[in-house]
C-alpha cells in the first residue's frame, strides 16, 4: 500500500526530528558533551543568600563563568565557580555577592587586584565579601531609631 519513498522518507523525518530534540536539550541544558573549556575555583563567604547555581560570575559587567556548586563546609558557603578558560583570575582577586538592579537575581563579582599569580584549576580565592541582606538593613534601620 505505501511506497519505498514514504517509509524512507518518514524515517529521514524521524531522525531530523529525534536530532533536533538532542541539540534543544544540549543547548537549553547548559550540558557540555565534548569536553570542557573551563576550569573551577572556589571561594567562602560568610552568607550568600539567594545565590542559586548557575547564576553569573562576571568581571567588570562581564560574563566568565557561572556557579556550578554551593555547599555548606564549616558554617560558611562554599561556592564553586566554573570560569571560561583564558580568563586570568589573580590569587587577590576580591569575589563579592551583588545583585543586578535593586531587586534583581544575584551573581558573583570578581574584582581582580594586582598581582601576578594566576589562579588555576581547583584554586581558592581568599577574599571574598558576603550577600548584603536588605531585610538586615530595614530591620536594623527601623528598630534602631
Amino acid at each position: 500500500m505505501y511506497g519505498k519513498k514514504t517509509e524512507i522518507s518518514v524515517g529521514v523525518f524521524m531522525i531530523l526530528g529525534i536530532a533536533c530534540l538532542v541539540y534543544l536539550s544540549v543547548n537549553l541544558g547548559n550540558i557540555d558533551l565534548f569536553g570542557s573549556d573551563s576550569f573551577i575555583i572556589d571561594a567562602r563567604f560568610g552568607s550568600i543568600e539567594g545565590l542559586e547555581v548557575a547564576a553569573s560570575v562576571e568581571i567588570a559587567g562581564v560574563p566568565v563563568g557561572k556557579v556550578k556548586k554551593i555547599t555548606l563546609e564549616d558554617n560558611e558557603a562554599l561556592v564553586l565557580m566554573e570560569i571560561k578558560n583564558g580568563t586570568q583570575i589573580t590569587d587577590d582577586t576580591i569575589a563579592s555577592i551583588r545583585t543586578k538592579g535593586v531587586i534583581g537575581d544575584k551573581f558573583v563579582k570578581l574584582s581582580p587586584g594586582g598581582s601576578d599569580d594566576v589562579l588555576g584549576n581547583n584554586d581558592s580565592l581568599m577574599d571574598t565579601e558576603s550577600a548584603i541582606s536588605l531585610e538586615e538593613l530595614v530591620s536594623k534601620y527601623i528598630f534602631e531609631k
